[in-house]
């Protein structure tokens, strides 16, 4: 069951780093298992990011679900806490919420994690859960589960940009201005931009 819920969450954490989120793969995996017990709910909320005092965004639609939880207070467990969590429409704009909550300054040290160990540390430390345990629970799972191999497909051999940029300037952009077909010039443009994408460049 857990394999399957991996297998789900996996290529999107991936996917959101490689565009520039600053959660690590393994954590962001390891976090939704450690939040929902691997099970894909169908508020498809997978952090436990609770309503708040939060307004709708492009991620989160208003829309909410309440269930009972346990929280920690002084070093007290208290059961039976009712919390309003968000409903999202998908897994993505879940994380992508996250993210938008992890760019407050409250957060800074998430972000500036330089490693997967480091950033579960920072979660607790910064507030994101009253759990004292929470960052050895995500810990023990990215070793259960071997999440860093995710952390490590998401480094991939990065184009030399000079030679992208050769390629660009005597090939692809002489025969896009030679290309009379509009479908033509599209794919050659796109064809640029992952050239560019590929040596760290921005589009265009």
């Amino acid at each position: 069951m857990k394999h399957a819920f991996i297998a789900v969450v996996a290529p999107i954490a991936v996917k959101l780093r490689k565009e520039g989120s600053h959660i690590f793969p393994s954590v962001r995996i390891a976090q939704a298992l450690l939040e929902t017990g691997g099970v894909l709910h169908p508020w498809k909320n997978l952090v436990g990011y609770k309503v708040g005092s939060g307004t709708p965004n492009a991620y989160w639609k208003g829309k909410s679900i309440s269930t009972s939880t346990w929280e920690v207070y002084d070093g007290v467990r208290v059961d039976g806490v009712q919390a309003n969590w968000r409903s999202y429409d998908s897994i993505e704009d879940c994380f992508c919420d996250q993210d938008l909550l992890f760019n407050r300054s409250r957060y800074e040290r998430v972000r500036g994690a330089k490693t997967a160990q480091e950033q579960t540390l920072a979660l607790y430390l910064c507030g994101y859960a009253t759990d004292p345990a929470y960052s050895i629970k995500l810990q023990g799972l990215i070793r259960d589960f071997n999440l860093n191999k995710y952390d490590i497909l998401e480094v991939e051999p990065m184009l030399d940009k000079g030679v992208a940029q050769t390629i660009i300037n005597t090939w692809i952009s002489p025969a896009w201005h030679d290309a009379d077909d509009q479908d033509q010039k599209n794919y050659l443009h796109w064809l640029a931009n992952e050239l560019r994408k590929a040596s760290g460049q921005p589009t265009e």
